[in-house]
């Protein structure tokens, strides 16, 4: 946005967000090299997971890029990055079940994953356009465009939030997933736990900078009105 004496509030999320990014990609990249036990690849896992849920209608595919795995629903496709797709590792299987598991929560009309469907519409325009009208409204004093822009930006704020227990509950399914089914010894789920927790620490980084940067618009409009 723009640099003012209450940037210092976002500081501490900044670095929390930076440590959890730098925490995802090194547990991830510690346990891509630990091949599993039972030497399933990624898709082999998801593909059988899925259709032990009678979800033969979901399609497994390879995408490119890193920890690009995510399922879209639009679509019933769980869709798996190169490393996870053909992967053995335990990262690889961990993540592979936790995209599963948003299959199966789509499935089963998990009541969080729906809410954050319907919010994501509201929650992308917020997330476009909250800023710019906070700017603008600050730079010309005009409240309403900001009171405006903080709406949006709660919005996007409240998809981040929804998301929280969306992620955390598709990773408990995935660890479920892979300890009933053997693809994972009693050694490994923990690893697998140990990579599913860094990608969750994301989401809550996410949620931590959106919150202390709302507070910071709050606070500028206050400054601004006086």
């Amino acid at each position: 946005m723009f640099y003012d004496p209450t940037f210092i509030l976002v500081l501490p999320a900044l670095f929390f967000a930076m440590y959890a990014q730098f925490k995802v990609n090194s547990t991830f990249s510690r346990f891509l090299r630990e091949r599993s036990y039972a030497g399933f690849t990624g898709s082999q896992i998801a593909r059988q997971i899925l259709d032990d849920n009678g979800l033969h209608n979901v399609n497994v595919e390879r995408i490119g890029g890193r920890l690009t795995d995510h399922y879209d629903p639009r679509s019933n496709t769980v869709r798996l990055s190169a490393d996870v797709y053909s992967g053995t590792s335990v990262a690889a299987l961990g993540v592979a079940a936790h995209e599963v598991g948003h299959a199966v929560q789509h499935a089963q009309k998990y009541a969080p994953l729906a809410l954050r469907t319907g919010l994501f519409p509201v929650a992308s325009l917020g997330s476009q356009m909250a800023m710019p009208l906070f700017l603008l409204g600050f730079l010309f004093s005009f409240d309403v465009l900001m009171l405006v822009g903080i709406w949006f930006f709660i919005a996007a704020l409240g998809f981040q939030l929804v998301t929280l227990p969306v992620e955390f509950n598709a990773s408990r399914r995935a660890l479920g997933f892979l300890s009933a089914g053997g693809y994972l010894s009693r050694a490994e789920v923990p690893k697998a736990k140990a990579v599913l927790n860094a990608a969750a620490l994301t989401y809550v980084a996410a949620v931590a900078v959106s919150a202390t940067q709302l507070l910071r618009l709050l606070l500028l409009r206050g400054q601004r009105r006086r």
